[in-house]
């Protein structure tokens, strides 16, 4: 579909491109992936003509159509639907000019042409893919202007997805969307007809939708077959085999060079050292791999854990002026718990988040939090509130005041700001790194709970597997909102679901609620499988026996950790309980929280048997799997 071939290209003094070449395969699903920075946006500028390489061609098929979602929003009176109509210009051209004709062959013509490219289900197409990404009949009636710039980017997708281009090109499409519109563009763009090249740091978006990976490192670029998973253990292999290489080369090298240092001022050897001489000058050298350590996050616990429960609602609701956007509220949060928050957009998820975090009140019923709750909270569009012109030192300096340069400074460089990056204004940082700076000053003075609404946003994906480790390093409660599936399967322990106008636990792992999403099925076992079940009932849940043996162990580990958990939360709800002035009748509502705390105890035991159950499945799965391999 489309040829690189001995393409540079350089952005002022950095050489982005260097001799790259590819050949992209059509109809192919492809990731373009590499570090921030290296130069992924760009290659979709030159591919675009927005930009001319210095030398080199990027070759595509003559009058092939390229579809790329422009980087401005777009606005204006128009209606959603309508705009998305317009995107396909010839149709809007045939009808146009229809209007104007009313008899003779070229109305004729113009109907056969519109046939032909299925014109009149356009609507009906048009609206499935803004319905897809989040707005509903009423919404698509709507014009442009009355949405945000980030509905408004959803909106620019669906208009280039309705068009069908022969190769589409999508920078990052997901930092415009909620968990169900990225559940669908996934399963949209998995059935493409035509060359996708997508730029994503979403690794389950690149497992599930491509066929290839296109890798730009070192200003090279390199097509391995397979999704992002197949390339990640291609290429851990192909370094490890190179390291190999290298290092037996670096011993030739050396026995040679020793022969050489010794023999070379030796009448009988001279011949003999100079022959080594010209080996070694005709070496090739194996280029060592450019191995970049990844910036760790570090998300400091709270000093003094809280009793539980941390937060509790009881019949409560929320809402703007008056307007009830929740209701019937009844949850409980405990000093530990990972909570990942799913609903689409519009339901209420930030609403929630913001009643939690203490910034707005409870509109009725009830809301009971210790005094002494800190909470820190994360969210996009905290980025505009940045001041522009600081520098990440001088935010640390704002946070303690009194210290000294050295100390804000190393402060700074625990957040990744180390050395010229600590004295770089805010609007020169790129926006991993503006991402980096919120989640430390969020996190700085160690909260019991940490809120975080779509914290993966402009994280490549070494960073959000290195978020995920600090989450699940953080001692305190984490409420998690992300389009990230992978995040959310890695740090999540329970779900709660927006929807409705209520907060409610989902019954449920991360691939059922994308059936829910999808209106899929759940997946049926195989005739042999079922016959083989019914024989012999298995201790091993299905999915269990589909995981390899070192994702058993991982898995093994995580429900280990989540029992010790549970059994370290019982022990504090039984002190609790044990305790004498528990009972004591001094306060009003002394009884309802011992009653309260048996209930917690009852759930939290309920839990801890689930949890060691399928710790005993698990290994004895394990034994299983070692004992015969």
């Amino acid at each position: 579909m489309m040829n690189i071939e001995h393409l540079t290209f350089r952005l002022g003094a950095r050489l982005l491109f260097d001799d790259a070449a590819a050949a992209l395969p059509p109809r192919g699903r492809i990731g373009l992936v590499g570090r921030n920075g290296t130069g992924k946006t760009t290659l979709f500028r030159l591919v675009c003509g927005e930009l001319s390489p210095e030398s080199g061609d990027i070759n595509l098929p003559r009058q092939a159509r390229i579809g790329r979602v422009e980087q401005e929003a777009p606005g204006g009176p128009q209606t959603l639907i309508d705009f998305v109509l317009e995107a396909d210009v010839e149709r809007a051209a045939l009808l146009r000019e229809a209007v104007k004709l009313q008899t003779g062959t070229d109305i004729a013509a113009i109907h056969t042409r519109l046939a032909d490219i299925d014109a009149h289900s356009a609507p009906a197409r048009a609206a499935t893919i803004l319905a897809g990404l989040g707005f509903d009949e009423q919404a698509q009636q709507r014009p442009l202007a009355s949405f945000s710039g980030g509905w408004r980017m959803r909106v620019a997708l669906a208009a280039v997805l309705f068009v069908k281009p022969d190769m589409l090109l999508l920078d990052e499409p997901t930092n415009y969307l909620d968990l169900e519109g990225t559940l669908w563009l996934t399963e949209h763009l998995r059935s493409y007809p035509a060359t996708v090249l997508l730029i994503s740091h979403d690794r389950e978006l690149l497992d599930d939708v491509t066929t290839h990976i296109l890798h730009l490192e070192n200003a090279k670029l390199k097509l391995w077959t397979g999704n992002y998973s197949s390339f990640a253990h291609q290429r851990a292999e192909a370094r490890r085999l190179n390291a190999k290489a290298l290092k037996k080369q670096d011993a030739h090298r050396a026995h040679l060079q020793a022969f050489v240092d010794r023999f070379r001022a030796s009448a009988t050897k001279a011949r003999q050292a100079q022959s080594r001489l010209k080996m070694l000058a005709k070496m090739q050298d194996i280029a060592a791999d450019d191995e970049t350590d990844v910036l760790a996050f570090h998300f400091p616990s709270p000093e003094k854990p809280l009793a539980p429960p941390m937060l509790v609602l009881e019949n409560a609701s929320v809402g703007y002026d008056g307007k009830v956007v929740l209701n019937g509220l009844n949850l409980s949060l405990q000093p530990d718990d990972r909570i990942g928050l799913l609903g689409a957009n519009g339901n209420g998820k930030s609403t929630f988040a913001r009643l939690l975090a203490g910034r707005m009140d409870a509109m009725s019923g009830t809301m009971r939090r210790p005094g002494k709750l800190s909470v820190g909270f994360f969210a996009q569009h905290q980025m505009d509130d940045l001041n522009a012109h600081e520098t990440p030192q001088q935010v640390m300096a704002r946070l303690m005041p009194g210290a000294g340069e050295a100390k804000t400074r190393a402060a700074a460089a625990r957040l990744g700001f180390g050395n010229a990056r600590a004295n770089t204004a805010i609007d020169l940082l790129s926006g991993g790194e503006k991402a980096r700076l919120l989640l430390g000053l969020a996190t700085f003075h160690g909260p019991h709970l940490l809120i975080l609404d779509e914290p993966t946003n402009h994280l490549d994906i070494d960073s959000r597997a290195a978020l995920a480790e600090a989450i699940n390093e953080f001692q305190g409660a984490v409420i998690l909102i992300s389009h990230d599936s992978f995040l959310l399967e890695a740090c999540a322990e329970r779900l709660w679901l927006v929807e409705g106008g209520s907060v409610n636990a989902f019954d449920g792992d991360i691939a059922d609620y994308r059936r829910r999403v999808l209106g899929t099925p759940p997946p049926k076992a195989a005739p042999e499988a079922r016959k083989a079940t019914e024989a012999t009932p298995a201790k091993t849940p299905a999915p269990a026996r589909a995981r390899g043996l070192n994702e058993l162990r991982r898995a093994s580990d995580a429900v280990f950790a989540r029992i010790e958990k549970f059994t370290a939360l019982l022990n504090k709800v039984d002190a609790v309980l044990a305790a004498p002035q528990t009972y004591t009748p001094r306060e009003r509502n002394q009884a309802r929280s011992a009653i309260e705390l048996a209930t917690q105890r009852a759930d939290l035991a309920a839990a801890l048997a689930k949890c060691e159950q399928e710790w005993l499945e698990l290994n004895d799965e394990i034994e299983a799997r070692t004992k015969y391999a």
